[in-house]
């Protein structure tokens, strides 16, 4: 009995060393663990790194010496596009730099007697009314593509990519009637072009200025209320959304209203930018799921850049070029470009609201800066 006694004591003996042992080893665990991370091979940090966005990249910075230096090295800050003036006379073009502040002059006699239409990927795409000839240039590269020739009169228009890839698409369209539109597609390479009437279950009055963009292979059309027609390319195939337009308030119906709407398309994702003179800009996001617009009240380090024939987005810009919309509008003797920060509530310069009815819309356009500018200075 004595003996079974002192075995049994000496199996719990055992038991809260094993348990006690068990206990400092998961003690050890998180110091293990915490080793670990501060000592990732290098290489390995910056593959993991070199994935993050730039907020991402700057917060990572910030929990050591050492990831500071890595976050560092494998930081990318985008270039924002520039704003590219169309002179009233002569063939001298200015490039502004939003983020410098500098002007830079190109002579482009290649473009004498176009009218630019829409640009994407550094290319312009350019219409010359006295031949009917539409033609793609890239004004730092000086290539020129042709295309067949085509009366451009009142349709908006955009392309799908760089005209160097193959699959390349210019898309018009124009409203022949409320419930009709005529839809015209063509591409490099080709000889015509095809052009097809359509007809809506809504209707659709195409608006005057580009409210077009290319979005996960379909082009995306605002109308003039704000409906959104949609074309396939693929399947060649037209329809109107049944997503209510954005709401604007009363104040927005003033004069020109219709002119100082702009979208922009990023990552799949579609915005609709409404401005009217004396009221701050309304910013929206297409919910492609619950199908209607949502108002931002932050753009998440998203940068926009509205004009009339073509507006872009941009993330990972520094400083307070971030969660702002730049205008195709220049003050101070080209010193400053008038924007909105939507965390600050303001435009700046301040009191730089702007008529959009008082503007050319051929005047200007947001292109893609060059990788490299100093050889065209």
């Amino acid at each position: 009995m004595a003996g079974r006694k002192r075995r049994k004591l000496k199996s719990l003996a055992e038991t809260f060393v094993d348990d006690k042992r068990v206990s400092t080893e998961k003690k050890k665990e998180p110091e293990e663990l915490q080793q670990t991370w501060s000592e990732l091979p290098t290489d390995l940090l910056e593959l993991i790194i070199s994935r993050l966005t730039l907020m991402e990249n700057i917060r990572t910075s910030a929990v050591c010496k050492r990831w500071l230096s890595v976050a560092i090295s494998v930081r990318v800050v985008n270039k924002p596009p520039w704003l590219m003036y169309f002179p009233k006379f002569g063939d001298l073009f200015e490039f502004y730099d939003p983020s410098k502040r500098k002007t830079y002059s190109i002579e482009l006699p290649e473009l004498h007697g176009s009218r630019v239409c829409y640009t994407k990927d550094g290319w312009l795409l350019l219409y010359k009314p006295r031949t009917q000839r539409v033609l793609f240039f890239n004004p730092f590269t000086r290539e020129l593509i042709k295309l067949p020739r085509f009366e451009m009169t009142y349709q908006i228009v955009a392309f799908s990519s760089s005209p160097k890839y193959p699959e390349c698409i210019v898309f018009t369209v124009k409203h022949v009637s409320p419930t009709v539109v005529a839809i015209s597609t063509c591409h490099p390479g080709a000889t015509e072009w095809t052009t097809v009437n359509y007809h809506n279950r809504l209707p659709f009055v195409s608006s005057i200025w580009n409210k077009l963009v290319f979005c996960k292979g379909l082009f995306y059309c605002l109308s003039l209320t704000g409906w959104l027609g949609v074309y396939d390319p693929l399947e060649c195939t037209w329809t109107i959304r049944v997503v209510p337009p954005p709401k604007c308030p009363d104040n927005f119906f003033a004069k020109n209203w219709w002119k100082g709407k702009f979208m922009a398309e990023y990552k799949g994702d579609i915005y609709v930018i409404y401005t009217c003179y004396n009221e701050n800009p309304i910013v929206y996001k297409l919910d492609q799921t619950n199908k209607v617009w949502d108002q931002m009240r932050n753009l998440e380090g998203l940068t926009l850049f509205a004009s009339f024939l073509s507006s872009h987005a941009r993330e990972d810009l520094l400083g307070m070029m971030r969660n702002s919309v730049y205008f195709s509008k220049v003050r101070f003797y080209g010193k400053c470009c008038i924007s909105y920060s939507l965390d600050n509530r303001r435009y700046y310069p301040r009191k730089q609201c702007h008529d959009w009815g008082e503007q050319d819309p051929f005047e200007s356009i947001w292109i893609e800066p060059p990788e490299d500018f100093s050889t065209f200075i």
